[in-house]
């Protein structure tokens, strides 16, 4: 698959114009966004990471084959209440009122904790949008099967209009071979109910 970064996007009218469908992935900072996006480049280096969590405000975009993948700025180090809990997007916020060619949006869940307030808000908040969405259970090398089962069950009783839920290790690529060919599902119009 030829990979490669095409830009950072820091506010709306730097958006691409190039027409292509696009998956957002979008997650706590540390969750291990850029290590997945590494693992389905099958490039060690092509998303960089930050030393400062939730350093990263802007939109990065990564060209697949025929589609973009757009890489949202890590949440979660700043508390907000819930009347501002999306304050941190303001980019993002724009982003999913007016692009068009969004597909897809996956949302990265550490499998080692299960149920934390910012995750749940976004999960309901995306439970009621429009367009569909997936989640991507990450560092399943860090738990033990059973709980990662009990973990997938949960997800998928709680949030019955979820696409999928992915299970996967970054380091052995663990589930990174089933993502991938479900984002090309996306794109090609065929949505996948399965995951692995």
């Amino acid at each position: 698959m030829a990979v490669q970064f095409v830009k950072s996007v820091f506010k709306p009218e730097d958006f691409p114009n190039d027409g292509l469908p696009e998956i957002a992935l979008i997650g706590r900072s540390n969750v291990g966004k850029s290590s997945l996006i590494n693992a389905l480049a099958e490039r060690k280096e092509m998303a960089r990471t930050s030393s400062t969590p939730g350093k990263t405000q802007c939109l990065n975009y990564y060209r697949f084959d025929n589609f973009n993948l757009v890489d949202m700025p890590g949440y979660g180090y700043a508390r907000a209440s819930k009347t501002s809990r999306f304050q941190w997007i303001g980019l993002i916020e724009k982003y999913f009122d007016s692009r068009e060619e969004l597909r897809s949006t996956g949302i990265l869940v550490d499998a080692r904790h299960i149920g934390l307030e910012n995750d749940v808000i976004l999960m309901k908040w995306l439970s009621e949008q429009e367009h569909p969405w997936f989640i991507v259970l990450t560092k399943i090398d860090k738990v033990k099967q059973q709980d990662i089962s009990a973990h997938e069950k949960y997800l998928k009783k709680e949030f019955e209009r979820v696409g999928a839920v992915f299970k996967t290790c970054s380091k052995d690529g663990k589930g990174v071979r089933a993502l991938r060919a479900y984002l090309k599902d996306i794109v090609a119009g065929s949505l996948g109910a399965t995951s692995d």
